[in-house]
């Protein structure tokens, strides 16, 4: 299996910090939900998250440094000692060399100062540990964020899931999926799955805090004798009067039209910012109007850059 540390780009002495913004720009890049029916993407989805899951447990990343484990986790084989023999032809058993009559005293010993019960011998097949907890980094467009969503991702393993985005998600939020991680050992219970989410830029929202910013063109006519426009808005489309002289930079405020805040149940504000457009054509009647007309103000729209 490749070295964890080869397979995410960083040097054995790297920071969590550096592993974990690697691990992101690596999953960012090979996602399977970015590469439909690509399993070479799919493969390497699947090694970098097994070396992030590695490298991210402290104790996984000193034992692997040490020779303990492989990249795998599994353990390696060890150096046997000299008790490991003890209990070979011509030798004393090892439970002997303990204070114990037997083996069997020793296995009734241990299962009572374990927890097995008095008189009885714990088996390899009762041992239970609970599965590991894995992540995951899903993208998710700016409207499901904004309005939640239900969509499958595909895990390295191959497994679907099923992942909720609450109304409102940020950028960078974490959602635990309970008992959707790694199966645990001897009937012990899943371990939990973390999807981290990136949330995509959108064409023309924005978003800051829980306010939707959008700019919206006007033509000239619109501008300066008024209309009812439509604009968009998360939730749909909307009708919104532009007030008479109308200019670029004034903003129109639409009330609860922005992300619900999931704390306060509240919702936020669309910021309707404008910008007057000139025609995209000729329009040679507009040009001549305005080599005669004299505006009644002597406004001096570049006054304060000049200063």
């Amino acid at each position: 299996m490749t070295d964890p540390y080869e397979t995410l780009g960083v040097a054995r002495t790297a920071t969590d910090k550096e592993i974990k913004d690697a691990f992101k720009k690596l999953a960012r890049k090979y996602h399977p939900d970015l590469h439909p029916d690509d399993k070479t993407a799919e493969e390497r989805f699947k090694a970098i998250s097994a070396a992030n899951d590695l490298l991210k447990d402290k104790e996984k990343r000193r034992r692997f440094d040490a020779g303990e484990i492989d990249a795998s986790g599994a353990e390696k084989p060890q150096q046997r000692y000299y008790r490991d023999f003890a209990d070979g032809p011509g030798h004393p058993s090892h439970a002997a060399q303990d204070g114990f009559a037997g083996n069997e005293d020793l296995e009734d010993f241990l299962a009572r100062a374990f927890g097995a019960g008095a008189g009885t011998r714990q088996s390899q097949g009762s041992f239970r540990a609970r599965g590991q907890d894995v992540s995951y980094v899903l993208p998710v467009s700016f409207m499901d964020a904004a309005n939640g969503a239900v969509r499958t991702s595909t895990l390295p393993e191959g497994k679907t899931l099923n992942v909720t985005i609450p109304e409102g998600a940020d950028d960078r939020q974490m959602l635990r999926l309970k008992g959707q991680g790694m199966p645990g050992f001897g009937g012990g219970p899943a371990g939990d799955a973390f999807i981290e989410l990136h949330v995509e830029p959108h064409a023309f929202f924005r978003r800051k805090d829980n306010n939707i910013h959008v700019e919206v063109p006007v033509t000239l006519k619109e501008a300066v004798l008024g209309a009812r426009i439509t604009v968009p808005t998360i939730s749909g489309s909307v009708a919104v009067t532009i007030p008479r002289g109308a200019n670029t930079g004034q903003t129109l405020r639409l009330r609860d039209k922005g992300v619900l805040d999931r704390k306060t149940g509240k919702r936020g504000h669309q910021m309707v910012t404008l910008k007057v457009v000139l025609p995209a054509g000729d329009e040679p009647e507009l040009a001549a109007f305005l080599e005669t007309w004299q505006p009644k103000s002597r406004d001096e729209p570049r006054k304060e850059m000049l200063k």
